[in-house]
């Protein structure tokens, strides 16, 4: 079983190579935010530049990895997502923005993936 950074890292690139098969432009990895953490992903999806939560499970866990990305969660990541705005106002960026979920869960049993994704969770 892989660790949990490993895992982690395998799901941000499942999750990276899901979104550009969708039309997702990747323009940042791992952004972090000194005081409120990191965003996985920095997209342009379109009109609007999206801000993406990866969250990855192995095997039979209570929770689907969505679950996971709770109030507090969405808190910090709007909070580095303000951060990446300010930081990068020069920039022509879309300026619609919102954050995404991407939640992958490997079946162990079966060794595939499930891949969703939820557009504009927690709403800015």
């Amino acid at each position: 079983m892989p660790s949990a950074l490993s895992l982690g890292q395998l799901g941000e690139k499942i999750a990276s190579n899901f979104l550009e098969k969708n039309g997702y432009q990747i323009i940042e990895k791992n952004y972090r935010a000194r005081r409120w953490g990191e965003i996985d992903l920095i997209a342009i999806d379109g009109d609007t530049l999206a801000f993406v939560e990866v969250k990855t499970r192995i095997g039979d866990q209570m929770l689907e990895p969505f679950e996971a990305v709770d109030n507090h969660k969405l808190r910090t990541l709007k909070k580095s997502a303000y951060q990446f705005l300010s930081r990068n106002h020069q920039k022509r960026l879309p300026e619609a923005y919102r954050i995404d979920v991407v939640s992958v869960h490997f079946n162990s049993e079966e060794g595939q993936s499930k891949i969703e994704l939820f557009k504009n969770v927690g709403g800015f």
